[in-house]
């Protein structure tokens, strides 16, 4: 397992748009990012900060599902 490299909110983001995820609003300092199945949508609000802790990205990693090697540098 790699380091996980300091990242925006908006470079978060554009990674989970990359494996399938919309941006369905913003609200405030979160965007709320989400990916729509056939019998479930999954939803993962991202913090629009400058850069993300390392426990809220990797909160980002498990609630979406994306390969963690993404995330990485």
């Amino acid at each position: 397992m790699g380091k996980l490299r300091v990242l925006s909110g908006e470079q978060a983001c554009a990674i989970l748009m990359r494996h399938g995820f919309v941006e369905a609003r913003r609200r405030g300092s979160h965007i709320v990012m989400q990916k729509r199945f056939a019998d479930t949508t999954l939803t993962v609000p991202v913090p629009n900060h400058a850069a993300l802790r390392i426990g809220t990205l990797q909160s980002i990693i498990r609630q979406s599902g994306v390969h963690r090697a993404e995330f990485e540098s």
